[in-house]
């Protein structure tokens, strides 16, 4: 598959969405709404939900399976409010101990008026700080699209996991093309540039894992990540210095060397 093949899958609507994987992973799931500033952002879910017996908080970018409820969940692009949800529920997290699971698939954080002005920019900035000196263990999976800041503000983890059709990227094909050859339609040569695949993503130090698909959305593909993600956890929780540690996973990115030229 090619870099732009991998960006279409990793936009099809036949993919699952957080909200199933929150379903299938988790054995009871208790969603919480609200920024507590000024409204609940249905782009992002998140609430409190069981790991097997662990208690762990758990938030998602969901785009919605059919057109009215895509239209409900702004197409997973989510508003400062849902950012500020988010980052409500991770400061909760952290007051009871409680390891954070985020699913991130947004192709970027909306660019309405109405969320620039309600603080779009420093509601993502807020969440990229705060996750950074989180006191308790974060993993964030790519399960689909990774769109620029809308994506990084759920993914500043000590682990981040990508499926292997996931993409992460600071921009879209689309856009890069229209901006560095002046037409969308190149943007399968710009998505070859980007380096957006999860293949790249690891190459590159920015992800640990590449998720196999086989089997996507079936129970065992979720019992054995449920698995995967209960002995991560068990690690994390052992690490110490975790938040030094994630403060030099981010710093070491962009350093040069001959293996990832």
């Amino acid at each position: 598959m090619t870099a732009y093949d991998r960006v279409r899958t990793a936009r099809s609507t036949q993919r699952p969405t957080a909200q199933d994987y929150i379903t299938g992973i988790f054995s009871t799931f208790i969603e919480l709404h609200g920024d507590r500033r000024y409204r609940d952002d249905s782009a992002i879910m998140g609430g409190i939900a069981y790991l097997k017996d662990r208690p762990v908080t758990v938030i998602g970018i969901e785009k919605g399976h059919d057109t009215i409820e895509r239209m409900k969940r702004s197409f997973g692009a989510p508003e400062p409010e849902g950012y500020r949800k988010a980052l409500r529920l991770m400061k909760q997290a952290e007051k009871f101990h409680r390891p954070v699971i985020l699913f991130v698939d947004t192709s970027g954080a909306y660019c309405g008026i109405g969320a620039e002005e309600r603080g779009q920019g420093q509601a993502i900035a807020e969440n990229l700080m705060t996750m950074m000196g989180l006191r308790t263990p974060e993993i964030s999976i790519l399960i689909g699209e990774g769109g620029s800041g809308g994506a990084l503000a759920l993914a500043v983890s000590d682990r981040v996991w990508m499926l292997e059709n996931a993409v992460y990227s600071v921009i879209s094909p689309e856009g890069c093309a229209s901006i560095l050859y002046k037409d969308a339609a190149e943007a399968p040569k710009a998505a070859e540039n980007l380096c957006l695949t999860a293949d790249d993503a690891l190459r590159l130090g920015v992800a640990e894992r590449v998720i196999s698909e086989e089997g996507l959305g079936t129970p065992e593909f979720y019992r054995t990540l449920a698995d995967d993600l209960e002995k991560e956890i068990a690690i994390l929780e052992g690490t110490d210095d975790l938040t030094e540690r994630r403060y030099q996973r981010f710093r070491a990115f962009g350093r040069f060397n001959k293996e990832t030229r």
